[in-house]
């Protein structure tokens, strides 16, 4: 067994200990909550919600690192290529964060001009088209940036794949729950 296979097998332990830990004693034991909650005839997002899909990603991080591994050297090395892809990576992400947050409202300043009306967006940002604008265009800008950095091209595809994660995490996050703000309109 090599450094790197011990490395991931002691790592993808602790991991998987901790997320059954989070997912099995202390999220039933620390959260009032479930997972999704009915109140009132709605359905609302319970407080065990977050943790409950970070315990899932931990699990799934810990399997991943279980796994066995394909013939990778033994030795990591940081070539400046690994560099530049971890600075284009962290400029994708900041760019699409910014189109994110700031979309919306430079979309309701321009009708504003256009239809020389006074809306703000704030009163706007739980009602469509406003409400998916930035999460829309900021996510699938960030999803299909990241897939052409991993491909070193832009294609359609990924686009397509962009727009369709997107949609689904609309559908997901926000379509069954009535007082959920997407990002990032609850900040707004």
């Amino acid at each position: 067994m090599t450094n790197r296979q011990r490395s991931n097998l002691v790592l993808g332990l602790l991991m998987l200990i901790g997320s059954m830990a989070l997912l099995f004693i202390w999220i039933p034991l620390d959260v009032e909550t479930g997972i999704i909650e009915k109140a009132r005839r709605r359905t609302v997002i319970g407080d065990a919600f977050a943790p409950s899909i970070a315990g899932l990603f931990l699990l799934m991080g810990a399997i991943g690192l279980l796994l066995p591994e394909r013939n990778v050297p033994d030795q990591p090395v940081i070539l400046k290529k690994n560099l530049q892809f971890i600075a284009s990576a962290i400029a994708i992400i900041g760019i699409s964060l910014i189109v994110m947050r700031y979309l919306g409202p430079l979309a309701v300043g321009a009708y504003n001009q256009a239809h020389e009306t006074t809306l703000e967006y704030r009163l706007l940002r739980d009602t469509f088209p406003w409400k998916y604008l930035g999460f829309l265009v900021g996510g699938t800008l960030l999803i299909s940036g990241l897939i052409g950095l991993v491909y070193g091209r832009f294609s359609w595809k990924s686009l397509a794949i962009g727009i369709v994660a997107v949609l689904l995490m609309i559908a997901v996050y926000d379509l069954p729950f009535d007082d959920l703000l997407l990002p990032p309109n609850g900040d707004v």
